[in-house]
């Protein structure tokens, strides 16, 4: 009886941290982000006033964003500009970015 609820401990701990890093790995995102620190800052917060704002972002709105930007499924002003930037980026690599973006408050 101990070890299945040590077993039972042991497999929500292993669930959680499969949860938290979903949208991919945090620290990876940082260092594959160096280009998005043009517009969006270090620290997620526009450079411009009409650039959006990426701290503490939801990742998968941030991820789902990017995918529409290499999709062309977004348009205006910026999106030739994002999807030129996003184009050699695999989906691994912009759920990393996205989890760096969603962690910084």
């Amino acid at each position: 009886m101990k070890n299945n609820i040590l077993t039972v401990i042991a497999l929500m701990a292993i669930s959680s941290v499969a949860d938290a890093n979903e949208f991919g790995n945090p620290e990876l995102g940082e260092m594959k982000a160096p280009s998005c620190v043009f517009c969006h800052n270090p620290n997620g917060t526009p450079s411009q006033a009409n650039y959006p704002n990426l701290n503490g972002q939801n990742s998968l709105y941030l991820f789902n964003a990017m995918k529409a930007y290499q999709n062309d499924e977004r348009q205006g002003a910026m999106a030739e500009l994002m999807k030129a930037q996003l184009q050699n980026l695999t989906e691994e690599d912009l759920k990393d970015i996205a989890a760096f973006y969603s962690t910084i408050d």
